[in-house]
């Protein structure tokens, strides 16, 4: 088994293309929304930040923070977006490393709460997710489950 590395985009700045045509692939979104994204991030526009996980050169896992992942509480920002591990790399704790990256890292930066929207129940506690409220998603007919991190300090 190899040994799997953990980035953000601003440490791997070479990565950008790859990760916005992988990230493309796994939802669907244009790619050019992930560009845009990732540019205000590499930028210093903004600090919602890419992170990826890599296998030698392989991008294996990764996901963003946005400020909305397409739901109707524009008002709960910013969110965790485009979680995906390959299918192959799956149930070894990658989502789990890259979603306390990004929480930590927000934290660093005083950016606290940080939501994100599933349908999956149970993953995301094991992580210090909580169940926030239901959230309407654009053009979905079905109501989705909202999440918060709220990166409590712990004394």
């Amino acid at each position: 088994m190899s040994e799997y590395k953990y980035c953000n985009l601003r440490e791997k700045q070479k990565l950008k293309e790859t990760a916005a045509n992988w990230f493309h692939e796994k939802w669907g979104v244009p790619k050019e929304a992930y560009l845009e994204c990732m540019e205000a991030y590499l930028k210093g526009d903004t600090e919602y930040g890419w992170y990826l996980c890599l296998d030698g050169d392989k991008i294996v896992g990764g996901l963003g923070v946005i400020d909305n992942d397409f739901h109707d509480r524009k008002d709960l920002t910013p969110n965790i977006c485009a979680v995906y591990t390959e299918e192959e790399y799956r149930c070894q704790g990658i989502a789990g490393v890259l979603l306390n990256m990004a929480v930590e890292n927000l934290k660093t930066k005083g950016i606290t709460p940080v939501y994100l929207v599933t349908d999956h129940v149970g993953f995301y506690e094991r992580y210090g997710w909580e169940f926030f409220c239901m959230a309407q998603g654009d053009g979905e007919p079905e109501m989705t489950r909202l999440y918060m991190h709220s990166c409590k300090e712990t004394f």
